[in-house]
């Protein structure tokens, strides 16, 4: 089986770095909780997918 994830950036809410995240599209909705490459801090994830494939990433610090 062939996992097909995602590749999208954002901007992490503690260090401002730009950040890289995959993400699995064959899940509608997705909650998670990473850790942030550069600075280590939890980063909070909601993911919503479209039946296109387009991806919403909402990211905020776990401490909001």
């Amino acid at each position: 089986m062939t996992l097909n994830l995602i590749e999208q950036f954002y901007h992490c809410p503690y260090c401002a770095e730009r950040v890289s995240l995959l993400v699995d599209p064959s899940e509608d909705s997705q909650d998670l909780i990473e850790d942030c490459e550069v600075c280590c801090r939890p980063v909070c994830f909601a993911i919503q997918v479209s039946d296109q494939g387009d991806v919403d990433l909402q990211v905020r610090r776990e401490d909001d």
